[in-house]
């Protein structure tokens, strides 16, 4: 398995290490409810180096990634700027999610771990008829600080100025960028590193009393947060719409002919099936595969987790339209009630549906 610089570290901590996607990483450090809530309530602490960077170069990387992107990469032209957006092939099935962040004379790109292969490819593909160059950067790690204290934490290691810009923006020097993004629903940093750097970083917060956090608090802090992970709640079959992400594709430009423009177009946004989140009523866990019904139709649970805020088990659910407020889910041959609700469940460590 492939590990980040941080991998002794973490058994030193006493994590559960796991294989994700080929990568070993700590499931938790003792208890995955323990970190949630550090999370929501102060502040947690992520190896997220699993993540893939990609830096370009070239005189066209404008009009690149305007045919790229789902989303207008002109957005950003501002610098400090970063923007999420789908990759999306050409019949509307997403092939990643990622993050893009324009630099003084280049783009970055920040996307999953599971599609870096696939990405590398999709973007070389597509790269021929434009003055662009692409490097995959292996010599770098992320780290990821998040909570409502994650900003004042951050400024107390004297790395940087303290933390003044907004959501989606960034600030960097020679050896750091950091930008004010995550993927848990608080506030919170992402740091971009150098390898040779991150192990000291890494353990100057720790030293400040802040929790580690593994991916098993990742993954119930980004369903209670409302965020999809790519190959599970969405993929090259799924489109946009279906997905709950029809908000990041941009058609505002008649003359911009981005990849999977036109299958896009075509698709019915209001008659599509819909992703929902789901809640228990009663006892059981929801899990990837289990069937939903109602009287006007039926779905199927995506993902599933315990949230600690709630005090259920929620997940995700692709489903036909005109259900209402309640269905049942087949939970080991049983029959029990869930509700429906709009994602997010939580915004800024509150309940929000």
């Amino acid at each position: 398995m492939k590990k980040t610089v941080l991998n002794e570290t973490h058994q030193a901590l006493g994590a559960k290490m796991i294989d994700f996607s080929g990568w070993s990483m700590p499931l938790h450090y003792g208890s995955q409810i323990t970190e949630h809530n550090a999370v929501r309530d102060s502040v947690g602490l992520f190896d997220v180096s699993h993540m893939s960077v990609f830096d370009f170069i070239g005189k066209d990387q404008d009009a690149y990634f305007r045919r790229l992107l789902a989303n207008d990469i002109q957005k950003i032209n501002a610098q400090k700027k970063s923007l999420y957006s789908l990759v999306v092939n050409e019949s509307g099935g997403i092939i990643d999610d990622l993050i893009a962040y324009k630099l003084d004379d280049r783009y970055r790109i920040v996307s999953n771990s599971t599609t870096m292969a696939k990405n590398k490819a999709w973007f070389k593909q597509n790269i021929k008829s434009f003055d662009v160059g692409i490097k995959r950067r292996e010599d770098l790690s992320i780290l990821a600080l998040q909570g409502p204290q994650a900003v004042e934490s951050f400024n107390q290691l004297g790395i940087l100025e303290p933390i003044t810009f907004e959501y989606m923006g960034y600030a960097s020097d020679q050896s750091i960028m950091v930008s004010r993004s995550g993927y848990t629903g608080e506030d919170g940093l992402e740091l971009i590193l150098p390898d040779h750097a991150v192990a000291e970083t890494w353990q100057r917060l720790i030293a400040m009393n802040i929790q580690p956090i593994g991916l098993g608090a990742r993954d119930s802090l980004r369903i209670e947060a409302g965020f999809n992970l790519y190959g599970v709640d969405m993929d090259e079959t799924n489109h946009p719409f279906e997905s709950n992400l029809g908000w990041s594709i941009d058609f505002r430009d008649p003359e911009r002919n981005f990849i999977g423009k036109d299958a896009l177009l075509n698709i019915d946004a209001k008659s599509c099936r819909q992703l929902l989140g789901v809640i228990v009523k009663g006892k059981g866990m929801l899990r990837t595969g289990q069937k939903i019904k109602y009287p006007n139709g039926s779905g199927e649970v995506l993902c599933g987790t315990f949230s600690p805020l709630i005090n259920a088990s929620i997940g995700y659910a692709r489903i036909d339209r005109g259900y209402a407020h309640n269905g049942l889910v087949s939970i080991r041959d049983k029959h029990t009630e869930v509700e429906f609700v709009a994602l997010p469940f939580i915004r800024n460590g509150r309940v929000v549906f």
